[in-house]
């Protein structure tokens, strides 16, 4: 069976592009692959985190996994810190990485923004750490947005170069995973841009943890156009804003865009956001009430981190020792 490994970053908020672009595909997969999803601790302190809310943050992002309908028996659910081989594995590939890579990745210049200098050098090399990240189990499947592909190209030549050094055919080229209608969703004020925890309007975004007067409030809000309907998705080009939301329902409906739009042809947006909010909450209050429930209870998910670190460290120990061999790295005999 194909291996999977997807992570994602316990910054707090969990959204609806979390779920529509991450969650709900993952509960698709779990019956389909061996799947080993990582809460990524390791990559949050790339940036400043309050030690206490990260563990919080930590603990909520599990529980929102667990609440979306991931299985921790079926799937192997941790957070990356408990797993020494990641870490380990990433210093060897930051010695096979190259420079010249590490400086093509836009998400750095993103992140650190125009005062490079002061940024840590752990958000400068963590893609080699992302490549450990998937290559410490051998995955061979990585679902990820538009965003995130070229960390996956950067995998993909880490592990070709680490093969053609050493002369092994040991590693595989993992292939990118691109699901759903709604891979990126977009900020509900503006469609131009993603939606983001990090943004400062709360309005952006709707939150897994909002209640339905909140979702509603959001919806009711989000920025649109004067123009009707279109009768096909043709007529969502440059109206970043509609495209965004019919991507949405689209996503949350699970229906294609030319079905939302034959739906709601000719209609106006009042009409078409009644019916979003009462989609959206069907979806995410049972979602949101779990997590609650969930959060309530840190020892079961600290118990679920356990359990899914222990089961993880089964699988990355032998790899890793392998490569240690490879690269010609004294161990002691077992």
């Amino acid at each position: 069976m194909a291996r999977i490994f997807s992570g994602i970053q316990p910054t707090g908020n969990l959204q609806l592009g979390n779920y529509l672009g991450a969650l709900k595909n993952w509960v698709k997969l779990q019956h389909d692959y061996e799947c080993i999803y990582c809460v990524v601790d390791l990559h949050a302190i790339t940036v400043w985190q309050e030690p206490k809310e990260l563990a919080s943050n930590t603990r909520e992002v599990t529980a929102g996994l667990i609440a979306s309908g991931l299985d921790p028996k079926t799937n192997i659910i941790f957070n990356q810190s408990q797993v020494s081989q990641h870490s380990e594995l990433a210093w060897i590939f930051s010695c096979v990485s190259r420079l010249g890579w590490l400086k093509r990745m836009t998400q750095f210049k993103e992140k650190a923004g125009k005062d490079q200098e002061s940024a840590s050098v752990g958000l400068y090399s963590y893609p080699n750490l992302m490549a450990a990240d998937i290559l410490i189990y051998k995955a061979t499947h990585v679902p990820v947005g538009e965003d995130q592909k070229q960390h996956l190209e950067l995998t993909r030549d880490i592990a070709h170069k680490f093969n053609n050094d050493f002369k092994v055919d040991f590693f595989p080229l993992p292939e990118p995973l691109i699901l759903g209608n709604a891979t990126r969703v977009m900020s509900l004020r503006d469609g131009t841009k993603k939606m983001s925890k990090s943004d400062p309007s709360e309005s952006s975004r709707i939150n897994m943890t909002d209640g339905p007067d909140e979702i509603a409030r959001k919806i009711r809000k989000a920025k649109t156009d004067p123009n009707v309907l279109p009768a096909n998705p043709k007529g969502l080009e440059n109206r970043p804003e509609a495209a965004n939301l019919f991507a949405v329902f689209s996503a949350l409906a699970d229906k294609s865009v030319e079905e939302v739009c034959k739906r709601f042809e000719g209609a106006q947006f009042s009409k078409f956001k009644k019916d979003l909010t009462e989609l959206a909450i069907e979806v995410l209050e049972p979602i949101s009430m779990e997590m609650a429930k969930l959060v309530a209870d840190p020892g079961y998910l600290d118990e679920v981190l356990a359990d899914g670190s222990e089961r993880a460290r089964i699988i990355a120990r032998p790899i890793l020792d392998e490569v240690y061999d490879i690269v010609g790295l004294l161990r002691p005999k077992k």
